[in-house]
């Protein structure tokens, strides 16, 4: 009999976490930088909102009464490395109104709110997509929310868990589904995710031959 889906999610995460340990993520010193820099890293690379991330805390604007306060045009000069800078201080001058709305400012508070409906509450902020939410809920908030980007449909298309075609929710179904509801799993496994992805299942010319998932990779066995 062929193994589950759920237990070949556990096989790939071990191989993974044996390959590269556990990887720490989301740098940051608080919970708000946490959900500024998920908004930031829309569409760009991480090493771009790092930059965009020391501007803000230099100036004194990494904390939410002094983001709230601060203008766009001020933000979008400090958060120009990020990319798209004018939108992305836009959708931070978004969520600002949002937790202050809702939340008087706290995500202690925002913490409190049972996930599911959280998740749909700030998916009807404007500027937040299912990525940037499901980020913020489990990286910034710690709740069981599964992270789906570009390289986690990459890889298990590859793997051959995916066709293609899926949506954003029926892939986040897949690993809610079956696996543990457990934060660090989340948060470890979609962090493994993009550390393989960048360094072996590049987009262009993956390094197949090297890569630690080869023997369980339908991608790697046809490109021998």
């Amino acid at each position: 009999m062929a193994r589950s889906t759920g237990s070949r999610l556990t096989v790939v995460y071990d191989v993974l976490f044996s390959e590269y340990g556990p990887r720490d993520w989301w740098p940051a010193e608080t919970p708000f930088e946490v959900a500024v820099g998920a908004i930031l890293t829309q569409n760009t690379a991480w090493g771009n909102v790092e930059k965009a991330i020391v501007n803000l805390k230099s100036r004194g604007f990494l904390e939410p009464d002094a983001m709230r306060n601060a203008s766009e045009r001020v933000i979008a000069g400090l958060i120009r490395p990020s990319g798209y800078f004018n939108l992305k201080s836009k959708k931070l001058k978004s969520f600002m109104d949002f937790l202050y709305d809702e939340f008087g400012g706290s995500m202690e508070s925002m913490k409190r709110e049972r996930t599911g409906k959280l998740r749909q509450r700030l998916l009807s902020v404007w500027g937040l997509g299912p990525e940037t939410v499901d980020s913020i809920l489990l990286y910034a908030l710690e709740k069981p929310s599964f992270v789906v980007d570009a390289y986690t449909r990459r890889m298990f298309q590859r793997i051959g868990f995916l066709e293609g075609s899926e949506g954003y929710g029926e892939i986040k179904s897949l690993f809610e589904e079956k696996l543990p509801k457990d934060v660090q799993l989340f948060n470890e496994y979609h962090a493994l995710i993009v550390e393989h992805c960048k360094r072996m299942c590049l987009k262009n010319k993956p390094k197949c031959n090297e890569c630690c998932l080869k023997m369980r990779c339908a991608h790697a066995k046809s490109s021998v």
